[in-house]
Order: C-alpha cells, then sequence, then structure tokens
C-alpha cells in the first residue's frame, strides 16, 4: 500500500493493533460522536459513559486484526487524527468499519485519502469489493463515499442502527 499517495506529509499511515493506545482513544472518540448523534436525533439527549463503554465493549477482540482484518490510524504532524477499519466478511469481500477523522482535521481532504487507503488494504487482503453500512443522519460519511464511488446495495446484514449500505468494487493490485 502506497501511504504516501493517499495522504500526503505531514500525514502519515500505519496499521495498528486494535487495543493500542493511540486506536483506542480514536476508536472511543469516533463511537461517541455517533452515538450522540444517535442519542441527540432520537432521544434528545447526549449518550452517558455506560453507553459508551457498553458500545466499545460489543467490538469483538479480533474484528480489526490480521489475517482478516487491520485497523489503520492516520497521524497528522506524528498526532493521531483518525482511523479506518477494514475486515473480510469472505475472501473476496471487504467491510469498512470504524471510519472516522477528528473534528479538526475535517475539510482537508483527508477522509478522501484516508478511505483510499482503506481500499487499497481492502484490496491487500484479496477483496475484489468493499462494503459498509450507515445510518442516514451521518450525511457526510454518505457524501463521502457517494464521491468516492460507492453505490447504494441492499442490507447484506442486520443491524439495528444501519439503515443505509453501499459497496464499491476494487481494482486489482
Amino acid at each position: 500500500m502506497s501511504d504516501a499517495v493517499a495522504l500526503p506529509p505531514p500525514w502519515a499511515l500505519s496499521v495498528e493493533p486494535f487495543h493500542s493506545p493511540d486506536a483506542r482513544a480514536l476508536l472511543r472518540e469516533y463511537y461517541t460522536e455517533v452515538a450522540d448523534r444517535y442519542f441527540t436525533l432520537h432521544q434528545g439527549r447526549r449518550s452517558t459513559p455506560q453507553e459508551i463503554e457498553q458500545g466499545l465493549a460489543a467490538y469483538p477482540e479480533d474484528h480489526l486484526a490480521p489475517p482478516n482484518g487491520l485497523l489503520l490510524v492516520a497521524r497528522y504532524g506524528g498526532a493521531p487524527a483518525g482511523c479506518a477499519g477494514v475486515r473480510l466478511l469472505d475472501p473476496r469481500t471487504a467491510e469498512l468499519k470504524q471510519m472516522f477523522l477528528r473534528a479538526d482535521r475535517r475539510g482537508t481532504g483527508a477522509a478522501g485519502g484516508l478511505l483510499t487507503a482503506a481500499e487499497r488494504a481492502a484490496a491487500g487482503l484479496g477483496a475484489d469489493r468493499i462494503r459498509l453500512d450507515t445510518r442516514r443522519d451521518l450525511v457526510e460519511a454518505i457524501a463521502l463515499y457517494r464521491r468516492h464511488g460507492f453505490v447504494e446495495i441492499a442490507p447484506y446484514h442486520h443491524d439495528d442502527y444501519a439503515e443505509i449500505y453501499f459497496e464499491k468494487r476494487l481494482p486489482a493490485l
């Protein structure tokens, strides 16, 4: 994977263990943001610390670990700034998980570079397509996926929070 093409300096990408301190901090921020948006929209409140802990605990220990997955951590000037997970659903289908960029780094084009890097990682795992699910209130994410060639598909799994599903064919490496 050519990280320099996806994110120019001072950005850097690395594959990190799901439980590294930087990965955990980014995943906590990601989960808190999407949970807060959900609870604000549907219940008029923010998430509680207990809900965040329960949500984080629900992630399988190995869902973004080799040999069938990975977690990319993006750093800006050495500081953790975003992440994107990729895992194989089957030998030819990957899934994008926990795509996140800290608010102060949004609007810079970095999300597109991180998404491109995740697509390359999926192809590197042998996938020829990548799928994802999201919610309709995450309009920025939906716009990003559509700009990058993802098309809406029928649901490929059941999740109480998933409302829209996307897929993109990947070029061969």
